[in-house]
C-alpha cells in the first residue's frame, strides 16, 4: 500500500496524462492517435507553455501576476502597430520586449518595496494595461497593412514541425536549466520556501522578485507576439484566454513535484493535460461550456493535490 502511494504521489499526473491519451485513443483511434494531431496539439500548446513558464516564476516565490493576459495582448498590439508603420520587423519584436521588461520589474518593484499583494498590484496594472490597449487601438483589432513578413514567426514550419513547438522546446529548456542548474532558480525557490530566512540568508529578496516579474511579463508579451504573428492580426483582448490556462497549467504541474513546488517540466505536463483534453473533447464534439468545467475542476483538484504534497 505504501509502495502504491509513493507510485501516486511521484508519478501520478503522468500516468494521468497517460491515460487521457488512451482513453480518446480508444474512442477517436483514427483522428486522435495520429503523429499529425499530436503536431498539431504541440502548436496549440507552444504559446500556453510560453505563458505559462512564466506564471510559474511568480509562483515560485508565491506571488501571482494578474496581469499576464494584458501583458500579452499589449504585446500583440505594440508589436503589429510598429510593423504596420513601416518599422523594421526585427524592432518590431524586440521593442515590445523592452517595454514588457520595465512594466514587469514596476510589478515588481511595487509589490517588494510598499509589500503590497501581488493580487491587488498587478489586478491594478491589467487595468492599466487594458486602458492602455484601448487607446492605441480604439478597441479594434490591429489587421490593415501588416507585411507579410510578420506572420513568418507564427507560421513557419520546420518539413512538418511547426516553428511555434520547436521556439516553445526552446523555452522549456532554457528556464528549466535556469530553475534547477542555476543561483537565481535556487534563489527564486527560497526566497518562495520562506521569505523571512531568504532575507537572513542574504539573499536580495526585492531584486529578485523584481527579476521574476519582469521575466513573467515578457513571457507573457512574447506569447502576445506570437498569437499576432500566428493570426496575422492583433486583437486588443487576444491574451486574456490564457490567463486561467496558465495558472491551471502551473497547479496541475505542481503535482508533478514530490514537494508540491511550480516547476517548468511540470508546467510542460500541464499544458499537455490541458491541451490534449481539449482536443480530444472538441474532436467527441462536447459543448464549450463543458470543457469549461472540466477545466475549472481539474484547477480544484489540482490545488488541493499541491497542498496535500506540500503537507
Amino acid at each position: 500500500m505504501n509502495k502504491l502511494k509513493k507510485v501516486l504521489q511521484a508519478y501520478g499526473t503522468i500516468l494521468a496524462l497517460i491515460m487521457i491519451v488512451i482513453v480518446f485513443s480508444i474512442l477517436r483511434p483514427k483522428s486522435f492517435f495520429t503523429l499529425r494531431n499530436f503536431i498539431n496539439i504541440s502548436r496549440q500548446i507552444s504559446l500556453m507553455v510560453i505563458i505559462s513558464i512564466g506564471a510559474t516564476l511568480v509562483m515560485s516565490i508565491n506571488e501571482f501576476d494578474l496581469s499576464i493576459g494584458s501583458m500579452a495582448s499589449l504585446g500583440g498590439v505594440i508589436s503589429a502597430l510598429m510593423a504596420v508603420a513601416g518599422v523594421p520587423l526585427s524592432l518590431c519584436f524586440i521593442c515590445p520586449v523592452l517595454i514588457s521588461l520595465i512594466i514587469g520589474w514596476v510589478n515588481g518593484w511595487i509589490v517588494a518595496r510598499f509589500s503590497v499583494l501581488s493580487f491587488i498590484t498587478t489586478l491594478g496594472m491589467r487595468t492599466v494595461l487594458s486602458g492602455v490597449i484601448y487607446r492605441l487601438t480604439g478597441g479594434a483589432t490591429v489587421f490593415q497593412d501588416i507585411p507579410k513578413g510578420y506572420s513568418w514567426l507564427g507560421t513557419f514550419r520546420i518539413g512538418q514541425i511547426p516553428l511555434l513547438s520547436v521556439i516553445m522546446v526552446v523555452f522549456v529548456i532554457l528556464f528549466d536549466y535556469v530553475m534547477r542548474h542555476t543561483v537565481l532558480g535556487r534563489r527564486l525557490y527560497a526566497i518562495g520556501g520562506n521569505e523571512e530566512t531568504a532575507k537572513i540568508s542574504g539573499i536580495r529578496v526585492p531584486f529578485y522578485k523584481n527579476i521574476a516579474f519582469a521575466l513573467c511579463a515578457m513571457l507573457s508579451c512574447i506569447t502576445g507576439m506570437l498569437i499576432a504573428s500566428r493570426v496575422g492580426s492583433a486583437n486588443t483582448t487576444a491574451g486574456e484566454g490564457y490567463f486561467l490556462s496558465s495558472y491551471a497549467a502551473v497547479f496541475i504541474g505542481c503535482t508533478v513535484s514530490k514537494k508540491g513546488i511550480p516547476n517548468v517540466i511540470g508546467t510542460l505536463v500541464g499544458c499537455a493535460i490541458l491541451g490534449i483534453l481539449t482536443n480530444g473533447l472538441t474532436m467527441l464534439q462536447m459543448p464549450t461550456y463543458m470543457q469549461d468545467i472540466i477545466t475549472g475542476a481539474i484547477i480544484i483538484i489540482a490545488v488541493i493535490i499541491q497542498k496535500i504534497g506540500k503537507r
